[in-house]
């Protein structure tokens, strides 16, 4: 009997013991932050995006300006999942030999953006891009580096990436670009996400312009140097502090170094009209607009 009694106490030790465990388990998950990850298709982007702002899916007909969209979906991202931080933009892509191009490197290069790179078959079709994203997705969710995903897509090959992730827990929330008409993305690929949500021609339109000639004033006044352009920034940093007021910088310096796609979009035209040159394209020359901004508030606060 008293063999049996202490047989008892013991497994209620270890039970007493598993269940504290437990709850200093949930204790951390419950401190530890939710984070979110964004995935772009490139493809998808750049054929519904530029069929939306310019009328063309070649993309040798207009240009896109990937830092400031990714900015843009970035602080959309931040808006919806208030309470999240963000893990990194996944960028895929296709290219010959999964050789990056010069726009592909100027995207590799910006903060908290990976370029996954597939391969570009003779007819320009991306081949082994929809692979990486289920990997990266899948991974990502499996190790609990992710709760949220949101996917930027549209081909319905995503659904097994999508339920992948699901499996382990991760949301996946479908972004789309608005279809002058019809749909641009997959009905089974629609009814596999946790969410869906899609940005309209105002969200694209300040990051998706035409190639044309180049304005007159471009050749007149030459490329400027970045370090004027970064003084442009500055002072244009001075003129929107004195208009604003201190509390609006309280506001916006705690999503440095991304700036909110509105106040981007301000600066690009000031800075634009005061330096008499086009910084549509000039992903170096924006990075130093924006850095310029940046340090001027950064000193005033």
């Amino acid at each position: 009997m008293e063999v049996m009694n202490d047989d008892l106490a013991a497994l209620s030790a270890r039970i007493d013991r598993t269940n504290e465990l437990l709850q200093r388990m949930l204790a951390e998950v419950a401190k530890t932050p939710s984070t979110h990850a964004i995935f772009v298709d490139a493809g998808y982007l750049y054929a519904a995006g530029g069929r939306l702002v310019a009328g063309t899916e070649d993309r040798r007909a207009f240009d896109l300006d990937a830092e400031g969209l990714i900015d843009a979906l970035i602080d959309k991202a931040r808006t919806i999942f208030a309470d999240s931080r963000l893990l990194r933009v996944y960028w895929y892509d296709g290219a010959r030999r999964r050789i990056h191009t010069a726009e592909q490197q100027t995207i590799a290069e910006l903060p908290d953006v990976k370029v996954r790179l597939g391969n570009l078959n003779a007819n320009n079709q991306q081949k082994g891009v929809d692979s990486l994203i289920r990997s990266d997705l899948e991974s990502l969710a499996r190790h609990r580096a992710i709760s949220d995903a949101a996917l930027l897509g549209g081909d319905e090959d995503l659904v097994s990436a999508v339920e992948a992730a699901q499996g382990y827990g991760a949301r996946v929330h479908l972004w789309g670009i608005e279809a002058p008409e019809g749909r641009n993305q997959a009905e089974p690929l629609l009814w596999e996400v946790d969410s869906q949500r899609t940005f309209d021609l105002d969200f694209f339109k300040p990051y998706v312009s035409r190639r044309t000639a180049a304005p007159a004033y471009e050749t007149a006044a030459g490329r400027p140097a970045r370090e004027d352009v970064r003084f442009v920034g500055a002072q244009i940093a001075a003129k929107w502090l004195a208009a604003r007021g201190r509390d609006t910088l309280v506001e916006l310096l705690p999503g440095h170094p991304y700036l909110p796609g509105s106040v981007d979009q301000d600066l690009l035209v000031e800075a634009e009209g005061l330096l008499q040159y086009s910084l549509r394209g000039q992903a170096d020359l924006r990075r130093a607009l924006r850095d310029g901004f940046w340090d001027h508030l950064r000193t005033q606060y």
